[in-house]
């Protein structure tokens, strides 16, 4: 039987989410779509082949939005609008009964900082309300626990170190650009690195640790860059083999020259500086002058790979186990109007709404991916448009 699907947020990854649950009309029944911005959702409606029903609600306001909740009533809420609308979200679904799914943790306002404490604390709300409630359905985190999981169920007694690996190779051919929110962009890839070993974490300077890695499907080398990022923290609770865990991303050298002289200017800033007689945020108003990532689909070209390589003991034998997704640019354009970016976050934000829809992931509480099977999602991933290759090393 479909179900009635409420996603929140017009931008590149709300367009995904909006055209991936059409695709699946025996899972989603009715659509609706909402944004602070209502012709944000009728652009996107207005490119899907089934009718989608749009609607305006501000995030940011829980009786606005319980509103919603209880006109449209939807079977589960989807989360694709910013971290910062985490928790007032999650507070309108426990109003109105409606379980929820996100594609990144709460990051405060005036705070570049990833971790899931807000959201583990409403676990007994959920639990007690008979609800449930997904975080992290997004690729990174989301997809990279869900390999995680299966590595573990599949392949290791026991994991001792894990990295996860992220790769854009594309090029959107604009001087300066990011392929996902600025601002959140801009605050995670500045903020300090971050990783767990020998039962503590440890910091480094932003961007400061790095190495080359030989990327697979014609990559070949790139540099790679330590971060911190939030999956880190749930995976090495839920594992607690793991002795190392880290996050490495990819930047073009002209990404890092032009982010270093937005940094020197003071334009990344998040806290409020006096213009005019005014109080503005640096660097939402550099998010202002920087391209739409949803404008980016029509002129990106090139690959993005993003994996988990692992390594621990099986039958008492160590073993080195790489498991990853190839995706295509343009391939996600001619599909979806979409660069990958917003795809490889958008497909499994849908995949965990039909996990949860169809019974296969199902609890009273707050979870987290790595806590449900992760057979069926990748079954769904080969399914939905990110098939995934494993190999051992």
């Amino acid at each position: 039987m479909s179900k009635k699907v409420l996603i929140i947020g017009a931008g590149g990854v709300g367009g995904v989410v909006a055209h991936k649950c059409a695709q699946v009309p025996e899972v989603f029944g009715d659509i609706t779509l909402a944004s602070r911005t209502e012709a944000k959702c009728k652009a996107i409606a207005a490119q899907i082949d089934r009718p989608i029903a749009t609607a305006q609600v501000d995030a940011d306001n829980v009786p606005e939005t319980v509103a919603l909740l209880k006109r449209v009533r939807p079977d589960i809420l989807i989360n694709v609008a910013l971290p910062y609308q985490d928790l007032t979200l999650m507070d309108a679904c426990l109003e109105a009964g409606v379980d929820y799914l996100d594609t990144a943790n709460y990051e405060p306002l005036d705070t570049a900082k990833f971790e899931y404490k807000w959201q583990w604390a409403y676990h007994d709300r959920f639990k007690n309300a008979g609800r449930m409630a997904l975080l992290g359905s997004g690729f990174d985190p989301g997809v990279t626990n869900v390999f995680t999981a299966y590595a573990a169920k599949h392949h290791f007694d026991e994991i001792h170190e894990l990295d996860i690996i992220d790769c854009n190779a594309g090029d959107h051919g604009h001087p300066f650009a990011t392929n996902f929110n600025p601002e959140i962009n801009i605050r995670e890839v500045t903020a300090r690195g971050r990783f767990f070993e020998k039962g503590e974490w440890k910091s480094t300077d932003p961007l400061s640790v790095s190495q080359t890695y030989d990327f697979p499907a014609g990559i070949g080398p790139k540099k790679i860059y330590l971060l911190y990022h939030e999956e880190l923290e749930s995976l090495v609770r839920f594992f607690p083999t793991i002795k190392r865990a880290r996050f490495w991303m990819t930047f073009s050298d002209n990404y890092l020259k032009h982010l270093e002289v937005l940094q020197n200017v003071g334009m990344t800033r998040i806290d409020p500086v006096e213009f005019e007689g005014k109080q503005i945020v640096p660097i939402q108003f550099l998010k202002a002058l920087l391209p739409d990532p949803a404008s980016l689909g029509p002129r990106t070209k090139g690959k993005t790979c993003i994996g988990c390589l692992v390594k621990g003991v099986k039958d008492g034998k160590a073993r080195t186990y790489y498991v990853y997704n190839i995706c295509d640019h343009e391939a996600c354009y001619r599909e979806v109007k979409s660069q990958a970016i917003s795809y490889t976050t958008g497909v499994p934000a849908m995949i965990g709404a039909k996990m949860m829809l169809t019974g296969k992931w199902r609890g009273e509480g707050v979870f987290n991916m790595e806590q449900l099977d992760p057979d069926p999602f990748m079954e769904a991933l080969n399914q939905h448009g990110l098939p995934w290759e494993e190999k051992f090393l």
